[in-house]
């Protein structure tokens, strides 16, 4: 039986639903046991994460595997390989401040082909797939056209700790100056698909994991926007480093500004 892409993207978007119900079905015992929140958070983020591992695996056993929770898995024959954050926002989930997503990229001999973010308190699902744009729940999304910094909503993630002297927290204190608000939100993977959306103009950080970035950037990618390092060189969800944009001269400025 033939695969296509569009297989690929229906099974992702099935794992991230099935991921964000057994999210909001372990939120529900926080206040149900003399156990501690972070162990609920735990077994909530490994039980999420084995379900989408599951589904997907039992579709395309012979493909690659990266995961936020230990998951690693190398088969050297495929050029596929998953990549998955089971619970992106951990801090927010705890605190139950419903801004927390699952996050699912598939890259194919190293580039991103498709990718989906599932927020299950909005019941929102941001999906792409390369060559057919990105959509929000079927339809197509796209980024804001604001081309000036100071008319610019930006958005980052920072270091969990982190002193004054950290250089993220520098970066943030320039884009701070500079644009019309910066904001701090907890979730890079729903971060990245409001700027692909226009909820959001521009993202940064210099602290995220592949499977952070890998969903969200593909979905920007096919939206219009842009996304590459600080630096403006490509990206490599390999290195914790991405500016994700609407691709305006916004891009640049900030990128000038990090310089």
């Amino acid at each position: 039986m033939s695969v296509s892409e569009t297989d690929f993207l229906e099974t992702a978007e099935e794992a991230a639903r099935l991921g964000g119900r057994i999210l909001d079905e372990w939120s529900s015992k926080f206040t149900v046991s003399e156990k501690g929140r972070s162990d609920y958070v735990t077994e909530a983020d490994l039980a999420s994460q084995e379900a989408i591992y599951n589904l997907i695996h039992g579709r395309f056993p012979e493909h690659n595997f990266l995961g936020e929770e230990g998951l690693s898995e190398t088969n050297s024959d495929s050029p596929y390989r998953w990549v998955i954050d089971p619970l992106d926002g951990t801090s927010n989930y705890v605190h139950r401040f419903p801004f927390y997503a699952v996050s699912i990229g598939l890259e194919c001999d190293g580039e991103l082909i498709a990718g989906v973010v599932f927020d299950p308190n909005r019941d929102e699902m941001f999906s792409a797939l390369r060559g057919n744009g990105a959509t929000l729940n079927g339809q197509p999304i796209q980024p804001t056209s604001v081309d000036s910094l100071d008319q610019a909503m930006a958005v980052a993630s920072l270091p969990v700790v982190a002193d004054r002297d950290h250089p993220a927290i520098e970066r943030f204190l320039r884009a701070l100056a500079v644009a019309q608000t910066v904001q701090r939100t907890g979730s890079a993977a729903l971060n990245l698909v409001y700027v692909a959306a226009g909820r959001m103009d521009i993202y940064f950080s210099t602290t995220l994991k592949p499977w952070d970035m890998a969903g969200g950037a593909a979905i920007i990618q096919e939206a219009g926007g842009r996304v590459t390092k600080t630096d403006g060189s490509d990206l490599d969800i390999g290195e914790p480093d991405i500016l994700a944009s609407n691709g305006a001269a916004i891009h640049e400025q900030l990128q000038q500004l990090f310089a």
